[in-house]
């Protein structure tokens, strides 16, 4: 992954903000519904941004090399929407990067990044 500069990462916290969700979760997963099978608790942790411009997305996408970037599916008659889509580590390593000049989903990523340091991973 590359690091991109300061105003780099600004401008991606306001796409972010603006037209990106962060999405954390814990839910308890059960495996093969059978009596005596184990609970597991599960993490979600997802982050993206989609629009219409093809170019901005696909800017995001080339500046960290991270994640995946495609066309969103959306309802006929709408325009059509791009979206690039990062998860688990890769969303700590973006989250880090951007939680400072965040406003809107300050909360949220900051919920991503403590959740890996309390498994000792960030």
């Amino acid at each position: 992954m590359i690091k991109p500069n300061e105003c780099e990462c600004a401008y991606v916290a306001g796409l972010f903000d603006g037209e990106g969700s962060v999405y954390y979760r814990k839910l308890k997963q059960i495996k093969h519904q059978r009596p005596g099978k184990p609970v597991h608790n599960v993490t979600i942790i997802r982050m993206e941004i989609a629009m219409t411009d093809r170019d901005t997305i696909q800017w995001c996408y080339n500046l960290f090399k991270i994640g995946s970037f495609g066309e969103r599916k959306v309802k006929k008659g709408y325009k059509r929407q791009w979206r690039w889509r990062i998860a688990h580590r890769d969303a700590l390593r973006v989250a880090k990067m951007i939680y400072h000049y965040s406003k809107t989903k300050a909360e949220r990523l900051l919920k991503v990044i403590h959740h890996y340091r309390q498994r000792g991973r960030a």
